[in-house]
């Protein structure tokens, strides 16, 4: 059953890496970057994985095409280059 859902437009700032890594993943999944982003957000608040087997591979693959090295470990750590 479909859920009737109220969207609003929003402006976030991601890390640039992060961001092509997220891009890409939905395009692969050929859905919106914003429905992606809600199923991550919907998965991880009930303490669920939102990505299993192939696409964590394809993941993977991704990180190492745009260079994103950063883990879990560093979202509390990021510092914006002020250059």
């Amino acid at each position: 059953m479909k859920q009737s859902v109220e969207r609003v437009q929003t402006g976030v700032r991601l890390e640039k890496r992060l961001l092509k890594v997220l891009k890409s993943i939905a395009e692969y999944k050929d859905m919106s970057l914003g429905d992606l982003l809600e199923g991550i957000a919907l998965h991880a608040f009930e303490g669920k994985l939102p990505f299993e087997g192939k696409t964590l591979d394809d993941i993977a693959q991704l990180k190492k095409i745009y260079g994103l090295d950063l883990t879990a470990a560093d979202s509390h750590n990021l510092q914006e280059d002020q250059s």
